[in-house]
């Protein structure tokens, strides 16, 4: 016995040895003597006690096993478990065991090298991306150290050999043609941007406009989206006073050749019936004098299925005393656009067949993607004449025209019943738009005409070889003379808008690069050199002769002629540097160019009263090739360039719905809505939520989208429930009739009807033609367009201050006083119709995109009645019902990322059943069902805006929209006469309603 005490007591003193309670394998922890301390598992007892046997060991542990409870829990608080004991931190389980014996040396010497292996193993092993001599102090460290191994310790040398030897390390082999010298080559940047133009189309003008624009794709092209520089009220006061030059090449163009006249017949099946507007068979538009503009519909679906509104120009029916049975007509329409109308063209005229196929030029295709270092060694001896392989290079020239076409892909299409040919001209005409009241000087200082040339410059080339051969025409030679002395007379002309609507002038210029100007400055009219012409009159009322509407811009084989033969700019600038007299006029004599060009006027303003033709101006077309070269002419002119957004302003200072965004009811429309609402919902998920604002408490339903189809729905439903209640509560006919004759505010959605008075004659028509298609069982919504009804909505939203006012303007048009019976048909047959309104707001402020157009009640008419300076009502703050759902879904996320198990009572599980978790929930917006659009808000919703901002036309806010129909008669009616029209618009980001004055212009 005092042999195991003195045992004892020696391992005491070398190490403290606790036992763990469990039974089995013990787990030994020594604690030194600097209060660290370790666990050593998968040790016996007999292992520590060789000499004590196993009957000792398991009487000993049964006989420790039921020790009191003091011994056990004398060492914890009273308010801890077991569960919290075992893994409460800092608490010591100095639970008192008995010692050991001894033990043994070979188990506990494995034990120890085990753990030092594994310390040797983290202290070797590298747990950063830093290099060996970045693991140095830093007053070791030697810059030489990165490149030189020598530099480093010795001992750390070899580590540094291995670091080297690796692929990641290694310097790599820069090509000879990677400096920027090589890269800036003529010939390399050809390459490379003819490489990055298989995706995006580049216009011809894209280098000039990627220099100061901010660039965006769009549609398939690159396109320039508004100037770096300031440049919003100059854009604008170049389209008011002078000149705003706009690229517009990115439209597509279709061709469509057919005989006879069943090929506008099949065409009149895309068109808007019974409208009083042009279509393809107009008699100006059908001689090629004016350009028409429609709207286009799947075959026979009118009102519904749009496809997009166009533009056509038919090629002149006679022209030189040579009249042409197959007509030729071009169709202009938004790329967005394109899939569905050539679609559907080739479905209406049953073409199916390719004719043509698109073939890659071999000198555009180098396979640089293929063997890039094979095209580096092309390029680097082709400009070695001596060597034979750099002879047989092939020259690289820059891709003209639509580079992204897909090889062997057709681009025409024939019909074998009805012989109808369909070409994809994409490209292959360019089109700019010129916006002004001096927009034809800019054309007439910068264009010249074509001289007469009746012989070839040189008989080796085919340069104006069409030109010569027209020339010795005397018919083709006064014609080209009666158009220059035309062009010539436009001079005199104050505005575009003075011109018919959509004029046509065809022309034959001259090389426009020839006659450009020392220094960049701005066309002015000459007035006074025209002011007592006769022809400017006779110009203006009787317009350009229909002969003058020819150009030869319409034969592909003439503009591919103009294309190929085009003198390089390092030609020209050669000749340039070869005159006597530097910096005076190019004369270039039988060896210029004449190119062949269109000249169409764009009509402004049409619709409403006030500044009448604003924004006119003129689009030019030109053979592809010829982009810059007629370019900067204009903007040396004087002409400012705008981008996409400065058309966007042009549409909305116009009042005109534009393309796309101003289509709701069209497949593009539609796509347009979806990338916007993605695009505004990832800027509004940026922001944290203190610095966005919380549409659920404004009451805005949809901050980044126009649910049109609800909206209407929504309407529907409100008349119906409407109808049946007036239906019930019809016994008493003469309180009927009294509560008719005084105005008052009706009930939501109700419409006033009235058995006698007779239908007006185009609304019989519209309920026939429902009848026929059966589109009263229509569920999609579609916005009206028939110009008979929108004048009658339009004389009826004016107000009238005097007696008969507003009956007076109605008559002036020419229309019926409009009621509720003329459009019972349609509401009928469409109960889910859209109409485009323009508002403008009475007193400060500036409408936003998805603002609200509401109905005001009686209380904000006698409102504003007694205080003019009244601006509107306030809207009362919601309360956000999703903000305990959203933060009770962040918890049970949190702990499921914590890993924690969920230890929830019975009425926690009862809560999770009956709550359904939605897809996503984000704090300050509506998840996708949206409830009743109409009654959500204090005031009852009427549309949407699609456009807004403070014009600087008008001077005050301005914006332009799509109202519901029913609830638009509905507003109509309870509205005093003075008070007709009269809106409230509230922006998604504000509680504050401001009266806005509704219009219909057409």
């Amino acid at each position: 016995m005092q042999e195991r005490k003195k045992r004892a007591k020696k391992w005491k003193s070398a190490a403290s040895v606790t036992l763990s309670l469990h039974c089995g394998p013990c787990q030994v922890r020594t604690q030194h003597h600097n209060g660290g301390s370790r666990f050593f598992s998968n040790l016996q007892y007999s292992d520590l006690h060789p000499d004590v046997s196993a009957a000792e060991t398991s009487a000993n542990y049964q006989h420790q096993s039921p020790g009191p409870s003091y011994r056990k829990e004398q060492y914890f608080s009273k308010g801890q478990n077991r569960a919290e004991r075992g893994r409460g931190r800092g608490v010591r389980q100095n639970v008192s065991q008995e010692m050991p014996k001894y033990v043994t040396a070979s188990t506990f010497a494995q034990a120890r090298a085990a753990e030092i292996n594994a310390m040797l193993k983290a202290v070797t092993q590298k747990s950063s991306n830093s290099l060996v001599f970045q693991t140095l102090p830093r007053h070791m460290r030697r810059r030489a150290m990165s490149h030189n191994i020598k530099r480093l310790p010795r001992r750390l040398r070899e580590i540094a050999r291995k670091e080297a030897e690796k692929a990641v390390h290694q310097k790599k082999e820069h090509s000879k043609n990677k400096c920027r010298k090589a890269r800036r080559r003529h010939i390399n940047l050809v390459v490379e941007f003819n490489r990055r133009q298989k995706k995006n189309i580049w216009l011809e003008t894209h280098i000039w406009h990627a220099k100061r624009f901010h660039m965006v794709k769009k549609w398939g092209y690159c396109l320039g989206d508004r100037p770096t520089t300031k440049s919003y009220r100059a854009c604008y006061r170049a389209m008011t006073k002078h000149c705003l030059l706009q690229q517009i090449q990115y439209y597509l163009l279709l061709e469509l050749n057919g005989k006879g006249k069943s090929f506008w017949k099949v065409l009149a099946r895309m068109c808007i019936c019974f409208s009083p507007g042009p279509t393809f068979a107009a008699v100006a538009c059908l001689s090629g004098r004016l350009q028409g503009s429609l709207v286009l519909y799947r075959a026979d679906r009118y009102p519904e299925d749009l496809l997009g509104p166009i533009t056509f120009i038919w090629k002149p029916k006679h022209v030189s005393g040579i009249t042409s049975e197959t007509r030729q007509l071009w169709i202009w329409t938004h790329p967005s656009l394109k899939q569905d109308i050539l679609t559907e063209l080739k479905t209406v005229f049953q073409c199916s067949e390719p004719v043509e196929t698109c073939s890659p030029e071999p000198i555009v295709t180098l396979l640089q993607e293929e063997k890039p270092t094979d095209v580096a060694m092309i390029v680097g001896k082709k400009r070695k004449r001596e060597d034979n392989e750099g002879e047989k290079a092939v020259t690289v020239k820059k891709i003209i025209g639509d580079g992204t076409r897909v090889p062997l892909q057709s681009y025409c299409w024939t019909s074998q019943t009805t012989g109808v040919v369909i070409s994809d001209l994409t490209m292959e005409i360019l089109r700019y738009r010129l916006i002004g009241p001096l927009s034809h000087c800019v054309l007439t200082e910068a264009l010249k005409t074509a001289s007469i040339q009746t012989e070839m410059a040189d008989a080796e080339t085919e340069l104006n070889n069409w030109w010569v051969e027209n020339c010795k025409n005397s018919e083709r030679v006064s014609l080209h003379q009666c158009q220059g002395a035309i062009f010539e007379l436009l001079q005199g002309i104050s505005s575009p808008s003075e011109i018919a609507a959509g004029t046509i002038l065809g022309l034959t210029v001259g090389d426009p690069r020839v006659n450009l100007p020392k220094k960049r400055s701005k066309a002015m009219p000459n007035p006074e050199k025209y002011q007592d012409n006769e022809k400017v009159r006779q110009l203006l009322l009787e317009g350009v002769p229909v002969e003058c509407a020819h150009s030869f811009i319409w034969d592909q084989t003439i503009c591919k002629n103009v294309t190929e033969n085009k003198i390089p700019e390092q030609d020209l600038n050669h000749m340039r540097g070869e005159l006597l007299v530097p910096g005076s006029q190019l004369d270039l004599g039988p060896c210029e160019s004449k190119i062949p060009i269109l000249l169409v006027q764009q009509p402004g303003k049409v619709a409403g009263e006030d500044r009448p033709g604003w924004g006119s101006g003129w689009d030019i077309y030109v053979p592809k090739g010829w982009g810059m070269a007629f370019w900067i002419p204009f903007v040396y002119r004087g002409a400012r360039v705008g981008g996409l957004q400065e058309g966007l302003k042009h549409s909305e200072y116009k009042r005109t719905p534009h393309v796309p965004n101003d289509f709701p009811d069209c497949p593009a429309g539609i796509q347009f809505a979806k990338e916007l609402e993605n695009i505004l919902l990832e800027k509004f998920k940026r922001r944290p939520p203190a610095k966005r604002p919380n549409y659920v408490k404004l009451g805005t339903l949809a901050p980044f989208l126009c649910p049109w189809g609800q909206l209407t729905r929504d309407w529907e439903v409100r008349n119906k429930a409407q109808e049946e209640s007036v239906i019930t509560s019809s016994a008493d006919s003469k309180s009927c009739a009294t509560e008719r004759q005084v105005p008052c505010e009706p009930k939501p959605g109700q419409i006033i009807e009235d058995s006698q008075g007779d239908m007006v004659e185009e609304m019989t028509q519209i309920q026939n033609l429902c009848k026929e298609d059966g589109a009263a069982t229509s569920s999609d919504f579609f916005v009206l367009r028939n110009r008979k009804l929108l004048k009658q909505l339009s004389a009826r939203c004016r107000p009238s201050c005097g007696k008969g006012q507003r009956v007076c303007s109605a008559s002036k048009l020419g229309q019926k006083e409009m009621t509720e019976d003329a459009l019972l048909p349609i509401l009928k047959c469409h109960p889910r119709v859209l109409v485009w309104v323009s508002l403008s707001l009475l007193r400060k402020g500036s409408p936003e995109l998805h603002a609200m157009i509401c109905i005001p009640t009686q209380e904000d008419l006698l409102q504003l009645s007694k205080d003019q300076l009244f601006c509107g009502p306030q809207e009362p703050k919601h309360s956000d019902i999703f903000k305990h759902k959203i933060l009770k879904l962040k918890e049970r996320k949190k702990r499921g990322n914590n890993g924690k198990a969920l230890e929830s009572g019975a009425s926690d599980a009862l809560e999770a059943k009956t709550v359904e978790e939605p897809k996503e929930l984000i704090l300050g917006l509506w998840p996708d069902s949206l409830p009743d659009l109409t009654s959500h808000c204090s005031r009852i919703l009427l549309g949407f805006v699609t456009q807004g901002d403070f014009s600087l036309a008008a001077g005050c806010g301005e914006a332009l929209g799509f109202v519901n129909l029913t609830g638009l008669l509905h507003m109509l009616s309870s509205q005093p006469a003075d008070k007709k029209g009269l809106v409230l618009l509230r922006t998604p980001a504000s509680l504050q309603y401001r009266f806005a004055r509704l219009s219909i212009e057409v």
